[in-house]
């Protein structure tokens, strides 16, 4: 019998507003104080790629895992290293019950009121719209349960309903689905139900009024490391093989970038003691007082 092999990394297609991007900046790597986050609007600066003819797509199939990054240039303004988190975007909103389906009464799950969700992920609660999407708890202090998660495998509109039981322990107030679109949603999660061996197991789907953070398993968390520096591989290369002159006669010193513009200029001169001896070379950076006249096209034209 042949045994195959398979892949198992899928490229992600994930739409910008579907991810988070947060950024921490530090003028060097000797400084770590002052830690501050700044969240980015990833909409605005992620871009996805979409197929075309060359690539054996259409221009409506994103390009999977390809994106373009835009560092946005009133962002990035100073030397030093931007560290960028890419991670799936975090809907923070509290379960307002926990509950079951009046007809499926072993089907357990948590509620959610759409008006304690963040206006801009509303369109995400749709029927069916939250499945895979994990959910992690809260603490009454605002901490997170530390590697404690449930994965929600459907979601729909319910309304509502009260029941008679016999039972006194059992919530009188069930739920049940509803074709039209409510301001309630009953999300069933995985695992939920008690193993065979020990029925009264129910594991842990959370409780009212507790806050929770849902996010997508769209992609994986990635770290990007941007560098902005005063000097990069083309102005070293200018410094190292573009045109220069020397002026013999006032000792200053130009470089020129590849269409002969004036890129730096310094003044080039000596320092003796009192017995005319030597005792340093100096260049000195004229950036505030560039002499134009040592254009590359005058002096070369002389």
């Amino acid at each position: 019998m042949a045994t195959g092999t398979y892949g198992t990394i899928r490229p992600a297609d994930v739409s910008p507003e579907d991810v988070q991007i947060i950024m921490n900046y530090t003028p060097s790597r000797d400084v770590t104080d002052n830690f501050v986050l700044t969240q980015l609007d990833a909409s605005s600066i992620l871009r996805p790629y979409f197929n075309n003819a060359n690539t054996g797509g259409n221009t409506n199939e994103i390009l999977g895992g390809l994106y373009n990054l835009r560092l946005p240039a009133d962002v990035f303004t100073q030397i030093g290293i931007y560290t960028l988190y890419i991670k799936p975007a975090e809907i923070r909103t509290t379960i307002t019950d926990c509950g079951v389906l009046s007809a499926l009464p072993n089907v357990k799950g948590i509620v959610i009121d759409l008006s304690d969700v963040p206006s801009q992920f509303v369109n995400k609660f749709v029927a069916q719209g939250l499945v895979g999407f994990r959910v992690e708890y809260l603490n009454s202090d605002g901490s997170k349960i530390p590697n404690f998660f449930r994965v929600i495998t459907s979601n729909f509109y319910v309304e509502p309903i009260v029941q008679n039981l016999s039972n006194t322990l059992q919530k009188a107030v069930r739920y049940r689905y509803t074709e039209g679109a409510t301001n309630l949603v009953f999300c069933t999660l995985s695992p939920s139900s008690a193993p065979t061996n020990k029925p009264n197991a129910t594991p842990f789907i959370g409780q009212p009024a507790q806050s929770i953070v849902i996010s997508n398993t769209f992609f994986n968390p990635l770290t990007l490391e941007v560098q902005v520096s005063q000097y990069d591989l083309d102005t070293l290369g200018i410094a190292l093989y573009g045109n220069q002159t020397k002026s013999m006669e006032d000792g200053i010193y130009t470089v020129y970038d590849a269409q002969n513009n004036i890129y730096q200029q310094f003044n080039l001169y000596e320092i003796k003691d009192d017995f005319n001896n030597l005792l340093y070379e100096v260049k000195q950076n004229r950036n505030e007082n560039i002499d134009f006249s040592k254009s590359f096209q005058n002096i070369t034209e002389q």
